[in-house]
């Protein structure tokens, strides 16, 4: 009997590595719909001409945004391509999209106030979540084959607000959801945890069980701010906001200062170390590493 193939979600369930501080950082983000098969890199290994796919990554990288391709969970149909360009904070994060004839007429959109943090002419407002759900299984299979049905069961609740998206970060965590605009980032949500993480989401509430993080902060944020929320027990988009951060160079150990929306304050003393044992990170990895690993404290400011 051959032996089960290697997975690396499987391996981080084994070990019950911590999910928290491994949300990949993007304030900005350029999401643009591209139907049919992606490769290992997406951007340039799907049906968009090269030419435009090479441009039009050149553009996001100018703009300082992450450029991400999505399909819909159900086959494509109607005419055109949507596109969503976001900003995800930490201060007013907005939706914006746009629907195009062709990619290329982002190209030419005036895209100037998206690198300041402002809303572009470009496109109209969008008020709603937006769920995107990694399923590129040509960068890893985790991302296929847990990401998928994960995607179904979402856009049966949030009917055209759930995307099949290309690589995201962090495969060993799949099923990956993140939630726009708010960057907000969750692991390991099968189908039948989707529908409550979301509709929590939809309202406000994030869920620790499956939080790895948000987008704007860096990693050592992203885990001070998920302690601060579990002792203090606060699930609200916005019940923390990073008011101060002080390290050394060179120093494992980090403090963040955090502001309640209650008014009060609290300080998280992070130290950053390698978890043990050393493992692949994906399933196409062939090295052997040991990712961050973070403890904290906390004391109320």
């Amino acid at each position: 009997m051959s032996p089960e193939p290697f997975r690396c979600s499987s391996l981080s369930l084994e070990l019950d590595e911590p999910m928290h501080g491994t949300a990949s950082t993007a304030t900005t983000w350029l999401l643009l719909e591209q139907p049919g098969p992606w490769g290992w890199n997406a951007i340039m290994q799907s049906r968009l001409a090269r030419p435009v796919a090479r441009a039009l990554r050149d553009r996001a990288r100018d703009l300082g945004a992450r450029f991400v391709l999505l399909r819909r969970p159900a086959r494509h149909s109607g005419r055109g391509v949507h596109c969503y360009i976001v900003h995800s904070g930490p201060d007013q994060p907005w939706l914006q999209h746009a629907h195009l004839d062709r990619p290329e007429e982002l190209l030419d959109a005036d895209l100037s106030a998206v690198a300041a943090g402002r809303p572009p002419s470009f496109g109209v407002r969008d008020d709603q979540m937006l769920f995107l759900v990694c399923t590129n299984g040509a960068r890893d299979r985790c991302c296929a084959e847990r990401g998928r049905p994960t995607a179904g069961a979402l856009g049966t609740l949030f009917p055209g607000r759930v995307w099949e998206s290309a690589h995201i970060g962090g495969d060993r965590f799949a099923p990956n959801i993140v939630s726009m605009p708010h960057g907000l980032y969750f692991g390991r949500v099968g189908p039948e945890q989707a529908v409550r993480v979301a509709s929590d989401i939809a309202r406000g509430v994030i869920d620790l069980d499956h939080y790895r993080g948000r987008s704007c902060y860096a990693f050592e944020v992203q885990a001070a701010e998920y302690f601060a929320r579990r002792e203090l027990q606060l699930t609200g988009i916005d019940d923390l906001t990073l008011k101060a951060r002080r390290e050394s160079p060179g120093d494992p150990v980090a403090e963040l200062e955090f502001a309640t929306s209650s008014g009060g304050g609290v300080v998280v003393r992070v130290t950053i170390g390698d978890a043990e044992p050393p493992r692949l990170l994906t399933c196409k990895s062939t090295e052997l590493v040991r990712p961050p690993r973070y403890e904290a404290s906390l004391a109320t400011s």
